[in-house]
């Protein structure tokens, strides 16, 4: 199963950026029709976890999408599970 990843540690403290980064891998997933976009946010205080599921939340991008899964094991790393 193909996979896309995305890191956010090194543009943690630039908000746009990560809008348009968020963006950019939730349409290329939907382009290139991948079923699974792991986001790692770090795990750090939680901060930028928190933006992600917020910006992942919106009306407009949550249809976009089939479900989340947080990682259990692993607190810094969010999958995107998508149906094509």
């Amino acid at each position: 199963m193909a996979k896309l990843k995305l890191d956010l540690h090194d543009i943690y403290n630039k908000g746009d950026k990560i809008d348009a980064e968020l963006n950019r891998i939730i349409q290329e997933a939907i382009d290139k029709k991948i079923n699974l976009v792991e986001i790692i946010p770090g795990k750090g205080s939680g901060q930028l976890k928190k933006k992600v599921l917020r910006f992942l939340d919106q009306k407009h991008i949550k249809t976009q999408y089939h479900r989340i899964e947080k990682d259990d094991k692993n607190f810094g790393r969010i999958f995107i599970h998508f149906k094509h």
